[in-house]
């Protein structure tokens, strides 16, 4: 059996990015159980917003880049900020691109299994944004673990390193991490 091939992608723009750190943490620690990853930033591709006119005229080459390798992955690890409640308008956009399927194509979403992450300054660490990803996700054919993680107080969480300094949450994290890869490598 190959190593799983996952994707590790954080739902967030900002450079400083408590989500990007989080992800950035569960790709390391699923580096560690022999998977193949790939952190994909979103910050760095160019995905103009979702238009079906722009698709007419061809999809964005980064649009096509990111569908391309959420394809080719068993597993996505995803950290999502929330918004007002929900998801952040670039990650709902890069899920709108990356979900529009070509012809005779797989869809990119279809049998991925994905577990959710989220931190967020607040109380509830972004809690209430990850049951609308959940619902979206499921509802293009991934299959989103039941088990997620919301993390809450995100100033107090990393170091300056960005790792995470608190030895309870660095576990959860890998226990979640950990559960991915272990389904994502029976389908790899």
């Amino acid at each position: 059996m190959s190593a799983p091939k996952i994707i590790a992608l954080a739902g967030s723009l900002r450079k400083d990015s408590f989500n990007q750190k989080l992800i950035n943490e569960a790709a390391r620690f699923a580096l560690q159980t022999g998977a193949e990853v790939e952190v994909i930033t979103l910050a760095e591709l160019n995905l103009p917003l979702f238009s079906e006119d722009i698709e007419a005229q061809g999809t964005p080459t980064d649009a096509q880049l990111l569908k391309d390798k959420l394809r080719n992955a068993d597993g996505i690890l995803l950290a999502s900020p929330e918004y007002n409640g929900s998801i952040t308008a670039a990650l709902k956009n890069a899920i709108d691109w990356a979900s529009r399927t070509e012809q005779g194509a797989v869809p990119a979403f279809r049998n991925k299994v994905v577990a959710l992450f989220a931190t967020s300054p607040g109380g509830l660490g972004g809690l209430r944004g990850l049951n609308h990803v959940r619902d979206i996700l499921s509802g293009i054919g991934s299959l989103v673990l039941a088990d997620q993680l919301a993390i809450p107080s995100a100033f107090t969480v990393f170091d300056e390193d960005g790792k995470i300094s608190d030895p309870t949450t660095a576990e959860k994290v890998s226990v979640l991490t950990q559960q991915l890869v272990s389904i994502a490598s029976k389908l790899s």
